[in-house]
């Protein structure tokens, strides 16, 4: 059951779910779009999450019950509940949608320092950790900790793997990293601690460019292995430093 609750004079959060779903993110997705689209001046941010909606609103133009009865009309037009009140996912309407974005990988130890270590840990060659890393269509559940930053589920079971228990000081722009079972992509040089297995030449965030990001979240991502000549000549770096 949806839950709504003002959290400041200007802000709410609409609550979906209780734990992560590939399934309800789609809906996320198309609520957050349903309201980009409806109240466009009327809403300062929309900031989906795994299970919720964070909604920062321009108290002069509409307020909480307004924007209330516009989610739970919303809800009850496009989404049918089961008799526990969860959300149906044999609903039709959380048929997958958002665009498909194919991210060029080049995996290697010298841009991906934990890449061998995760192999052995998982009694696997480096060739296979790749191969089921890239086999995989992600969905993008979140967008956050840094700008730019997509969190992606689920990796195979098989490569699954914690963080480390101490953050590195510096993660290189690019790189593609490993927590449990999501998977990301630094945008930026950033401390992590996310399990790094390749890097993407990519650039995922830039603050003049209109999206400022390609990700949105219920959008679909791939990841495809180059070698290291097209990794350069699509301006990748090789990481001397890791620390």
């Amino acid at each position: 059951m949806i839950r709504i609750e003002q959290v400041s004079e200007t802000c709410l959060i609409i609550y979906l779910g209780d734990q992560i779903d590939l399934q309800l993110t789609q809906v996320i997705a198309q609520l957050a779009n349903y309201l980009e689209q409806h109240f466009s001046e009327q809403l300062i941010d929309i900031t989906p999450s795994y299970t919720s909606i964070l909604i920062q609103y321009h108290p002069l133009k509409i307020n909480f019950k307004m924007i209330q009865a516009s989610v739970l009309a919303w809800a009850s037009k496009e989404l049918k509940s089961s008799k526990n009140h969860r959300l149906n996912r044999d609903d039709q309407y959380i048929a997958c949608r958002g665009k498909t974005i194919t991210l060029p990988v080049y995996y290697d130890v010298s841009v991906g320092p934990d890449l061998a270590s995760l192999a052995k840990e998982k009694s696997l060659s480096i060739e296979q950790v790749i191969s089921l890393h890239q086999q995989e269509t992600y969905t993008v559940c979140a967008i956050g900790f840094a700008p730019g930053f997509a969190f992606l589920a689920s990796v195979d079971n098989m490569i699954a793997t914690p963080r480390h228990a101490e953050p590195r000081l510096k993660i290189p722009a690019g790189s593609v990293g490993i927590a449990d079972q999501q998977t990301a992509v630094y945008p930026d040089d950033s401390p992590g601690g996310w399990q790094i297995i390749g890097n993407c030449p990519q650039q995922l965030f830039s603050p003049n460019t209109d999206p400022i990001s390609p990700f949105a979240v219920g959008d679909k991502v791939t990841f495809e292995a180059i070698d290291r000549q097209t990794f350069l000549d699509l301006g990748g770096e090789i990481w001397p430093h890791w620390k």
